[in-house]
C-alpha cells in the first residue's frame, strides 16, 4: 500500500514541527512537501526530517502542482484558515486545521462550506484531546461516575506563544518581547490573543464532555494590556439549562503545564449531580469524589489505545479506513465551540451577557 502523502501548509503555527514529526514517524505516512512564503520558517523542518529542496516552496501554486496530496496540514494564522481552506478543497485532498478552528464563526462556516462541495473531510486538531487524563475523565463521565454533568470548570494556557518552537523548544524571555511587535500572536486582525488561542480548547472538549450540548447564553471579560492590542486573560462564564461552567485561559503562567504545573492548575474540573472529577493537564491520575466515596481517590489514567495515540495516528487511520471523523475533532461539534467563543469575544467587547449566537 503506497504512503499516505502529506503537506505542510504554512509555518505560521508552531505545531507544524510536532505535526509533521508525527507525519515523520508513522510507518504508513510521509511527508510530501511543505510550503511557506518565508523559506526561512520551514529551515528546521527542512533539516530536521530530511525534506529534499525540491519539495520545498513559497509558492502556493507552484506547491499544489506538485502534488498529489492526500491532506493538507494548515498551521496558519487563525485569520487566515478560511481563506486557506477556500485555496485547498479544490484540490481534492483532506484539510487537517490546527487549532482554533477560525477567526469567527463566519469563517468557520466559510470552512465547512468549501469541505462540502468535495469527497474529502475536514479536521480540526485540539492536542488537549491526546492528553490521557482528559480522554479518562471523559469515559468516567460517559460510564455516569458522577451522574448527570452540570459544571465544567477549565483553567489553561502558558507562559505565552512564542516562549516554545516545535517540539517545545524553549525561547529566552529577551526574544520574546523582541518578538512581540511583529509577532501575528499580538495582533488583532491576525486572529491572536488568549481568548482566540486558548478558550478554544476549553469550549470545545467542554462540548465533547457536555455531549454536544451548547450554551444559552455567555458572560465574559478580558484583560487589557497598556501597548497590547490582544487579550492576554480571559474568563468566561457559560449558562446551561442545568449549570453554570467557567472557561477561563491565559498567557502569562508561571511556568507551563506540560513541564512544571503552574498555579492554579491548568486542566478541568468537572461537576456532576453525584460527583466530581478533576483532570489536571499531563496528569498520571485523575482525581474523584462521590456521593458514595466522598474520599478524594486518585484513578490512574487510561493508555490512549493504539491508534489513537495522537492526532496524525488517528486521523491517517481513519480517513483510510474511510470513518468520520468524531469528537473534539470533528467540525460540526466544533462549531458549537466556535459560537461561544465568537459570543466570548463579543461579550467581553460590549461588557455585556450576551446570549449565544448562531
Amino acid at each position: 500500500m503506497s504512503k499516505f502523502r502529506v503537506v505542510g501548509i504554512s509555518f505560521d503555527h508552531m505545531h507544524m514541527g510536532d505535526l509533521l514529526r508525527m507525519v515523520h514517524e508513522h510507518p504508513g505516512a510521509e511527508i510530501t512537501a511543505i510550503f511557506d512564503p518565508d523559506r526561512q520558517k520551514m529551515t528546521s523542518a527542512v533539516e530536521t526530517f530530511g525534506i529534499p529542496q525540491d519539495r520545498v516552496f513559497t509558492d502556493f501554486d507552484a506547491c499544489m502542482s506538485a502534488g498529489p496530496y492526500d491532506m493538507a496540514l494548515l498551521c496558519a494564522a487563525t485569520a487566515k484558515h478560511a481563506e486557506y481552506t477556500e485555496r485547498l478543497a479544490p484540490h481534492d485532498l483532506h484539510i487537517f486545521v490546527e487549532k482554533p478552528f477560525a477567526a469567527s464563526i463566519d469563517d468557520a462556516r466559510r470552512m465547512i462550506t468549501a469541505i462540502e462541495g468535495t469527497s474529502k473531510q475536514m479536521v480540526i486538531n485540539w492536542p488537549l484531546r491526546w492528553v490521557e487524563s482528559h480522554v479518562t475523565a471523559k469515559r468516567l463521565i460517559d460510564e455516569g461516575m458522577i451522574g448527570e454533568l452540570i459544571e465544567v470548570h477549565f483553567y489553561d494556557g502558558n507562559r505565552g506563544p512564542l516562549f516554545h518552537l516545535a517540539d517545545k523548544v524553549e525561547v529566552t524571555p529577551e526574544e520574546v518581547e523582541r518578538q512581540k511587535t511583529s509577532s501575528w500572536w499580538y495582533k488583532k486582525a491576525s486572529g491572536g490573543g488568549s481568548l482566540l488561542d486558548y478558550l478554544g480548547y476549553g469550549a470545545t472538549l467542554g462540548t465533547w464532555f457536555m455531549n454536544g450540548e451548547a450554551p444559552l447564553e455567555v458572560t465574559c471579560t478580558v484583560d487589557e494590556a497598556s501597548g497590547i492590542e490582544v487579550d492576554q486573560h480571559a474568563i468566561a462564564v457559560c449558562r446551561y439549562k442545568r449549570g453554570l461552567s467557567k472557561l477561563e485561559t491565559r498567557w502569562g503562567t508561571f511556568t507551563d503545564p506540560w513541564k512544571i504545573q503552574p498555579q492554579p492548575t491548568c486542566g478541568f474540573t468537572f461537576v456532576g449531580t453525584d460527583g466530581t472529577i478533576s483532570s489536571p493537564d499531563y496528569a498520571s491520575h485523575v482525581t474523584v469524589q462521590t456521593r458514595s466515596n466522598p474520599e478524594r481517590h486518585e484513578i490512574p489514567v487510561d493508555p490512549l489505545p493504539e491508534g489513537e495515540r495522537n492526532a496524525i495516528e488517528y486521523v491517517v487511520g481513519r480517513l483510510q479506513a474511510g470513518s468520520p471523523i468524531e469528537g473534539p475533532l470533528d467540525p460540526a461539534l466544533c462549531l458549537t465551540a466556535q459560537r461561544i467563543v465568537d459570543t466570548a469575544a463579543r461579550s467581553a467587547a460590549e461588557k455585556k451577557t450576551l446570549e449565544l449566537i448562531h
